[in-house]
């Protein structure tokens, strides 16, 4: 299921000294970070981790791809965005975007699954989740 950015998230970034190497750009690695944490915020809304927790499920990563166009550095202040791309059966892909302004920072996607702690493997999408996720695109379009 494709949504063209239904339910899209956004986060203001504020870059800390720590996120800045020596050339005074903010670290390549930084933008992962925000992925995921911009991941974890999309997914609270329709599956917390409590709730995931209390299942003994989690969500994987299976890939993450990442391309830089424009360095950030520490006087900027983007802001970063996050939407399901692809919803499936048991996969999913999010892509991201990092932007202050006009100006394209980064942008990217992960893809994944869910999976079963106790057994050890993959599992469809908890169905209350995707339920969840169904109601609230419908409500936005």
């Amino acid at each position: 299921m494709s949504n063209n950015r239904i339910l899209q998230i956004s986060l203001d970034i504020y870059i800390k000294a720590y996120e800045i190497d020596a050339m005074g750009i903010v670290s390549n690695i930084v933008y992962v970070k925000w992925f995921e944490d911009m991941r974890h915020i999309f997914l609270d809304q329709f599956y917390t981790y409590k709730e995931m927790m209390t299942e003994n499920l989690s969500p994987i990563l299976t890939k993450t791809e990442v391309e830089y166009k424009t360095p950030l550095t520490i006087f900027d202040h983007p802001t970063g965005y996050a939407w399901m791309e692809e919803l499936g059966a048991s996969k999913w892909v999010m892509a991201f975007e990092i932007r202050s302004g006009e100006t394209m920072h980064c942008a990217g996607q992960q893809s994944g699954c869910f999976y079963d702690v106790n057994r050890k493997r993959p599992i469809p999408w908890p169905k209350d989740a995707v339920e969840r996720y169904l109601a609230a695109a419908e409500k936005n379009n």
